[in-house]
């Protein structure tokens, strides 16, 4: 007998700036995002879909579970999806062991009065910014404990830290910290697979046609990386000297459990 299809009607998501959809905005410059993307089809499978989204850009894993945690739990979903960390391995004093404790904390909550959980691991960012090549080490760690965790409390795992296609730079925005339109397809695509939602599958993993201009390697690819460095890096180093979070003062773009009106492909 196969397994029965899931069936969800209450889909909280928790983060930051992925979650949020920074990278993916509308047409009126709100953040739509991978996670509106896996509501709007779920929504065309189960039209009495209900849907939140707690996150907010610039928040550490512990901020997502202090501040995003018990609203979710509140909100009893059957369905939830936890996906944090990038902001703290972005930290000069990172903890791989801490953030996983928050992340875990989480799913142990979720998981724990009955929804069904799913996160994803991270790409090596050195495969989309040289500049970022620091950063590998911490990025494999946090997701060796990520899958851990998962595995520990029954969290399925989009694996999106595996396959070429999440370097592409066609799946990136222009600062190339947060996914692009295609990539958070890519995103909810991966999330719906792990989940096993009817007609998913691994086409999300597929590398896009060969650019029609090669992207620029070595020296050649100096300048946009200084321009990269001066128009994104350099604020971003700004705000963390004076203290600051891109996410200060804001609050859910959507607090409540409302309806979602599927779009059409």
């Amino acid at each position: 007998m196969s397994a029965p299809e899931p069936r969800f009607l209450r889909y909280v998501a928790l983060g930051d700036s992925q979650t949020e959809g920074l990278g993916d905005e509308d047409g009126t410059g709100r953040p739509r995002g991978w996670a509106d993307r896996l509501a709007e089809e779920l929504a065309r499978q189960q039209p009495a879909l209900a849907y939140a989204n707690l996150a907010v850009r610039g928040r550490l894993a512990g901020e997502v579970r202090s501040g995003q945690l018990a609203p979710a739990v509140a909100l009893r979903p059957d369905l939830a999806t936890v996906v944090a960390g990038v902001n703290d391995m972005l930290r000069p004093r990172f903890d791989a062991d801490e953030t996983a404790g928050h992340l875990e904390a989480m799913f142990a909550a979720l998981t724990g009065q009955g929804a069904r959980v799913a996160t994803v691991t991270f790409p090596d960012p050195a495969y989309i910014s040289a500049l970022a090549r620091p950063l590998g080490s911490r990025v494999a760690a946090l997701n060796t404990r990520i899958r851990a965790a998962a595995g520990r409390h029954g969290v399925a795992v989009a694996e999106t830290a595996d396959h070429p296609v999440v370097t592409d730079p066609r799946l990136w925005s222009r600062d190339r910290l947060h996914a692009g339109p295609i990539g958070h397809a890519r995103i909810a695509a991966a999330v719906a697979e792990a989940l096993g939602l009817p007609g998913s599958g691994d086409a999300w993993t597929r590398p896009l046609p060969p650019p029609a201009v090669p992207f620029p390697t070595g020296l050649r690819a100096a300048p946009g990386e200084l321009r990269w460095a001066a128009g994104f890096l350099g604020p971003w180093l700004g705000r963390r000297l004076l203290g600051r979070s891109s996410g200060d003062g804001r609050t859910a773009k959507r607090p409540e459990l409302l309806p979602v009106a599927p779009v059409r492909t």
